[in-house]
This record gives C-alpha cells, sequence and structure tokens, in this order.
C-alpha cells in the first residue's frame, strides 16, 4: 500500500502519540499535586454508579446460572461499550479543539486536554493517602485502623490484628498500584483514553460485581474480563516495584503464584520480597511466610517503594509513547515512493 506523506502531515491527527505522552507527563502532575476531582464528575464514580444501578434492577439470583452468566455477559458489554464510546467522543474532543490551535501550540494544548481526561483514571496519591491513614489509625487504636482499612479493601476487618491490618493495606497498596496506576497507564499507551477509560471500568465491574452472593454467575464475566485485561500491567507492576528497591525480589513467580488470582500476587509478591515481610489473607494464601509479619515502618517504606515506581511507570509511558509517535512517522515516510 502506498502512503502519501503529505496527506499524513496535514491530517490532524498526525502524531497523537506525542500529545498523549505530554498527556501521561500532565496526569502526573495534576494527580501529585491535586489529587482527585470532586465526586459529582469523577468518570470512575459514574462508572460505579451505573454499574449498581444496572446490578439492583437485575434478580440474578433468581436466575439459572447459565442465564445469569450469559444476561451478566451482556450487561457488561453494553456498560463497556457506552463508557468506550464516551471516551472516544472525549479523545475527539480533545484532538477537535486541537484543530483549532494554531500548529505551534497545538501539542501542549492536546497534551494538556489529554492529561485533565486521564487524569481521573489514575489514582496514586488517593491510594498512598488512604493507605498512609491506615499507620496513622493504627497509632490510635487497632480498631481505629481497621475502620481505616474498611474504606480499602473488601475483605471482613473486625478480627485482624494490628500486624494483618498492616498486612492487608500492603497487600491493597501493591495490587491497587496495578489497578489504579499502571494498567490505566499500559492500556492507555496502547488505546488511549478509550483504552483506559475501558480498563477502569472493567476493574470497577469486577469490584462491584465479580464477587460471590448474588453475583456469583452473573459476574464471571467481569472478573474473567479483568484478569485477561490486568495480566501484562501486572506483571509490569512487579517489574517496576522490584526495580524500585535496593535488591530484586528473588523467587517472585513463586510466591506470585499462591495467591488465588493470577495477577495480584505479582505486586503483593514482590512487596513481601521486596520489604522481607509476610504477607497474607487468613485461610486463603501467605507471601513470604517465613518472613516476620510487618512492623510500624514497613508500611511507610512500602509507600516510598511504590512512590518511586509510580514516577518510573509514568516516564515508561511517556517515553513509549514519545518512541511512537517519532517511530511511525519515520515508517511512513520510508513507504511512500
Amino acid at each position: 500500500m502506498v502512503l502519501n506523506t503529505e496527506l499524513i502531515a496535514a491530517s490532524p491527527d498526525f502524531g497523537p502519540a506525542a500529545a498523549r505522552a505530554l498527556g501521561v507527563l500532565t496526569a502526573t502532575g495534576i494527580d501529585w499535586v491535586f489529587g482527585e476531582p470532586p465526586a459529582a464528575w469523577h468518570p470512575v464514580v459514574g462508572m460505579g454508579w451505573l454499574l449498581t444501578r444496572v446490578g439492583a434492577g437485575a434478580p440474578w439470583s433468581e436466575r439459572s446460572p447459565s442465564s445469569a452468566l450469559a444476561r451478566g455477559a451482556c450487561a457488561w458489554l453494553l456498560c463497556a461499550l457506552l463508557v468506550t464510546l464516551l471516551a472516544w467522543l472525549a479523545s475527539r474532543a480533545v484532538t477537535g479543539i486541537g484543530a483549532l490551535v494554531p500548529p505551534g501550540g497545538r501539542l501542549l494544548i492536546e497534551g494538556f486536554l489529554f492529561g485533565v481526561a486521564l487524569k481521573p483514571l489514575l489514582a496514586w496519591r488517593l491510594l498512598r493517602d488512604e493507605v498512609r491513614e491506615v499507620e496513622q489509625a493504627l497509632a490510635c487504636s487497632v480498631e481505629d485502623g481497621r475502620k481505616q482499612l474498611r474504606r480499602i479493601v473488601s475483605r471482613d476487618t473486625g478480627r485482624l490484628t494490628a500486624s494483618e491490618v498492616r498486612e492487608s493495606a500492603i497487600e491493597c497498596l501493591g495490587e491497587n498500584f496495578n489497578d489504579s496506576w499502571v494498567a490505566p497507564l499500559f492500556w492507555f499507551a496502547l488505546a488511549g483514553l478509550p483504552g483506559a477509560a475501558l480498563y477502569r471500568f472493567s476493574n470497577t465491574a469486577d469490584a462491584c460485581w465479580g464477587y460471590r452472593g448474588a453475583f456469583e454467575w452473573a459476574g464471571k464475566c467481569a472478573a474473567r474480563i479483568d484478569d485477561v485485561l490486568s495480566y501484562v500491567p501486572a506483571r509490569i507492576s512487579a517489574v517496576l516495584l522490584a526495580l524500585a528497591t535496593p535488591t530484586w525480589a528473588r523467587g517472585l513467580s513463586r510466591e506470585a503464584a499462591r495467591t488465588p488470582s493470577p495477577n495480584g500476587g505479582w505486586p503483593m509478591g514482590t512487596l513481601a520480597l521486596a520489604l522481607g515481610v509476610r504477607l497474607g489473607k487468613p485461610h486463603v494464601y501467605v507471601l513470604n511466610a517465613s518472613s516476620p509479619a510487618p512492623a510500624a515502618d514497613d508500611l511507610e517504606r512500602g509507600l516510598r517503594i511504590a512512590g518511586r515506581a509510580a514516577l518510573m511507570a509514568a516516564a515508561l509511558g511517556f517515553l513509549a509513547l514519545s518512541l511512537g509517535g517519532a517511530v511511525l512517522p519515520a515508517v511512513c515516510g520510508r513507504c511512500a515512493p
């Protein structure tokens, strides 16, 4: 196929990777400085509202397993299409606004707007603050620590000891480092705003529908799709966390295999090995079992490791998109007559 470089250069979509690369830096800066936008117009909050309404309106538990599975899959697909369409429209709006700007400022405007649109799909600062507050609450009492932990985990915290509260908080840090930071960046780099939005929807659907109970069968589709979309990012998260520590986490694949989740064990296992502590969920799994339970300063050490890894993830996304934006025009130029 012959490519006309003049037409490519004149296209308003020429070099979108460069604007998205700048968007990664913009979103990272917004997250670090300002944190989350108001809940009233937060897209992930909106996804949760949509899933809750759809789930509440369907009597999943009254249906046969096959019917609930099929209906759950259809409901997931329709909601996912809506979220992806809205993200695609937002992406087109960014490039449309950029087309109105003189060429010298287009990259900056599009990069800024992509960053503003991407930011709500990323949540490192929120995760850091919520996890840090667990240790601060534990300094008051174990019960206060349990209450704070309930904000970020789904497990029963009522009988956890202080060390088990810390274990759960560090596990949450590892797993959500992937879910709320690395994976959205990964899918943004691959598929732009629609990719990042689809991932966050999938992850939110898994949280809303992917547990046993009324959604035992209806939520299986949501849980399995989230596993697939998180597969590569979870392993990238583990590598980044390992690179952010002084020593490499040896035996990681063995520890990661101990968890029921095909993905969560990778970042959680990396933190367990990097911190030299035991992490576990009672009666389900134990990671790095021969090490001691985490102490008061281990949670803060974990946050420092994850903070460095978060910056590395943003830098990796920026470089990947920047290189993609530079290589594609060169390839197109070689293909032209």
